[in-house]
C-alpha cells in the first residue's frame, strides 16, 4: 500500500466551486497601440504567450499594479484549449481572456490546485460543441467542483507529481536535446557538400529563369482537377521535394494560371519571418501544376533534388538574407533570388551530391521520429500517474 493509499483511508474528500477554493481573478484590456516588440516596457500575457509560457509583446502605458504577474502564478488561457500554467519568466502584465488564480485558502494549497485544475479545464473544452475557437467565462471555471482532500494529503500529491514532472522535463529535455543534435549533425553534413566552387548565378540563363506564380487563392480549390500549391502550403505541408499536390483546381483555371512542369522548384517569396521566407520544394510530379501569387518557380538545368537542398543550407541563406524587404511580411522578389549563387558541380556530381543527403536525410528522420514518438510517450505516462492521483470518486 502507497504512502497515499494509506493517507486516504477512511478519509471524505469534500468538494467544492473553485471560486470557493481561491479568487479567478480576470486580466484587463490594454490598449493595443501601447504594444512593442521592442521590450519597452513590461511584457504582456495574451491568450497564445499561455500555449508557449513566454512572452515576446510589450506594454508601454500605465497600468495598475494588480495586474502584474509574478513568478509562479497560475494563469489559465480562456480561449482556445484553456492551459494552465506556472508563469516563470519573471514581471509581466496580465492581459484580457487570461485569468490567475489568487487568494487561495489556508488549507488549500496553490500547488495541488495547479495541477487538479487542468483536468477540469480539460472537461469542459470537451463538452463545449459547435465552435471553432472555444471560449471559457470565469463564472463557468468558478462553479467548476474541485476535489479537496486534507491538507496532508494535497502535500503528498504535490510531492509525488512534482517528483515526477521534474524527472518528466529531465527526460523530455534530453530527448529534445538528441533531437536538436541530430539536426544540427545533418545540417553540417549538408553544408559540407556544397562547397564554393564553381559558383553560377541561379538566373544565370546558361542554367535557368524565374517565372513568377498567379492569383490562385484558396477559394479557387476544387475536389478535382489539376494539381496546385499555394504558397502557405509550402510552410505547413511540403518537406524537400513531392510527386502529389495536396489541392486541386478546376482544368478551365489551370488554363489561365502559370504553371510549374516536372522538376521546376517552388518557392514562397513571402513570410512572416526571415527564416521561412524562400521555402521550396521540389516538384517531381508527371503533371504541370498551378502556382500562386506570393510564390515563383525556378526553371533550371540542375538536379532538381540538388538546387531544393541547396535552398536548406546557410550558404544560400546569408545570401538570401541581403535581399528581404517589407516589415511585417517578409518578402524577396525573383529578380534578387536570381542574382544569389549557387555551386554548379557536373550533373553526375549533383546526383551523388542528392544520393548521400538522400540516405542522411532518411536516417535523420527515422531517428526523429522515434526520439518524437519516446516524448510523447513519456508525456502520456506522466498524464496516466497524474490522472491516477487526482482521480476521487464523488458521492
Amino acid at each position: 500500500m502507497s504512502k497515499l493509499e494509506y493517507l486516504l483511508q477512511g478519509v471524505e474528500v469534500e468538494w467544492l466551486p473553485l471560486e470557493q477554493v481561491c479568487n479567478i481573478f480576470n486580466g484587463f484590456a490594454f490598449d493595443s497601440k501601447k504594444f512593442n516588440n521592442e521590450g519597452i516596457g513590461l511584457p504582456l500575457i495574451r491568450i497564445r504567450d499561455v500555449n508557449t509560457g513566454l512572452s515576446n509583446t510589450f506594454y508601454s502605458g500605465e497600468y495598475s499594479d494588480k495586474f502584474i504577474v509574478n513568478n509562479d502564478d497560475i494563469l489559465i488561457g480562456m480561449d482556445g484549449d484553456f492551459m494552465a500554467i506556472k508563469w516563470i519568466h519573471n514581471k509581466a502584465l496580465l492581459n484580457q481572456r487570461v485569468c490567475r488564480l489568487q487568494d487561495f485558502k489556508s488549507n488549500i494549497l496553490s500547488q495541488y490546485i495547479y495541477y487538479i485544475v487542468q483536468g477540469e479545464l480539460d472537461r469542459i473544452h470537451g463538452k463545449i460543441e459547435g465552435s471553432t475557437v472555444k471560449h471559457l467565462s470565469s463564472r463557468e471555471l468558478g462553479k467548476s467542483l474541485i476535489p479537496i482532500p486534507p491538507l496532508e494529503i494535497q502535500q503528498e500529491i504535490v510531492r509525488v507529481l512534482d517528483e515526477l514532472t521534474s524527472l518528466t522535463n529531465q527526460l523530455t529535455t534530453e530527448l529534445e536535446t538528441e533531437r536538436q543534435n541530430r539536426k544540427k549533425q545533418f545540417e553540417y553534413f549538408r553544408e559540407q557538400l556544397f562547397k564554393e566552387i564553381n559558383l553560377i548565378k541561379l538566373g544565370d540563363n546558361s542554367v535557368g529563369e524565374f517565372i513568377r506564380g498567379s492569383g490562385l487563392q484558396k477559394k479557387d480549390f476544387t475536389e478535382t482537377g489539376v494539381g496546385c500549391i499555394h504558397y502557405g502550403q509550402l510552410y505547413t505541408h511540403y518537406k524537400t521535394f513531392a510527386f502529389e499536390t495536396k489541392t486541386l483546381v478546376s482544368e478551365e483555371f489551370a488554363k489561365k494560371a502559370r504553371k510549374a512542369s516536372t522538376g521546376d522548384l517552388i518557392i514562397a517569396t513571402t513570410s512572416e519571418n526571415d527564416d521561412d521566407v524562400c521555402k521550396a520544394v521540389a516538384w517531381l510530379g508527371n503533371e504541370d501544376i498551378a502556382v500562386s501569387s506570393d510564390a515563383c518557380f525556378y526553371r533550371h538545368k540542375f538536379n532538381p533534388k540538388y538546387v531544393a537542398y541547396y535552398f536548406q543550407t546557410e550558404q544560400f541563406q546569408k545570401q538570401k538574407r541581403k535581399y528581404i524587404t517589407g516589415t511585417k511580411v517578409r518578402r524577396v522578389n525573383a529578380n534578387d533570388l536570381a542574382k544569389i549563387l549557387i555551386p554548379n558541380p557536373s550533373l553526375e556530381e549533383q546526383e551523388r551530391i542528392v544520393k548521400l543527403l538522400d540516405q542522411f536525410d532518411a536516417t535523420h528522420s527515422t531517428i526523429k521520429e522515434e526520439i518524437t514518438k519516446e516524448i510523447k510517450l513519456r508525456t502520456q505516462q506522466y498524464d496516466y500517474y497524474r490522472e491516477k492521483l487526482l482521480s476521487f470518486s464523488q458521492n
